[in-house]
């Protein structure tokens, strides 16, 4: 399977442009909003009217687990995916378990999903990551993911942004 080109998404224009999060959120973005970064995607408003061509944003969390990894070798491994993959927002981890959250840009909940799974063994090997299976996948739209946060519920993770233990 290809690889995305960076700072490109499918069916995007040369007008357009991703723009990464750096592994992190940047400071005055407010708590349960996409960070700058991702609603830049959308740069002149295009966000809510969503087209098929474009696709949706999604809110992704994966869980990996496996065999217990060394700390030290495990967060760089992160890091490196962070810095692999666009979207990236954050990511807790443990001797032998992980998960990441970060959005993703599909047409629909199917591609969302199949692009979560795949993840994790496309990025083994440039990234380092350890054997692990994935153990959990949630995936729901920019919609969900707000109203959970409004009600109080998938308040995002202590340490939001970056690579962190539990």
């Amino acid at each position: 399977m290809a690889s995305r080109r960076p700072g490109t998404l499918p069916g995007e224009t040369s007008a357009r442009r991703l723009t990464s999060i750096a592994g992190g959120r940047a400071g005055g973005d407010p708590p349960g909003e996409p960070p700058q970064a991702v609603r830049e995607l959308h740069p002149h408003g295009e966000g809510e009217g969503e087209t098929e061509e474009h696709g949706r944003l999604w809110h992704v969390v994966l869980s990996v687990a496996g065999r217990a990894t060394p700390i030290a070798e495990l967060r760089s491994a992160l890091e490196r995916l962070a810095h692999d993959h666009a979207f990236f927002l954050t990511a807790r981890y443990a001797a032998d378990h992980a998960e990441i959250r970060y959005w993703e840009q599909a047409r629909d909940l199917h591609d969302a999903a199949a692009i979560a799974l795949r993840l994790w063994g496309e990025h083994k090997a440039s990234a380092n990551l350890p054997p692990w299976e994935i153990v959990g996948l949630e995936v729901v739209d920019r919609t969900t993911y707000h109203q959970r946060v409004a009600e109080g519920f998938g308040d995002p993770p202590p340490h939001l942004g970056g690579v962190h233990p539990y």
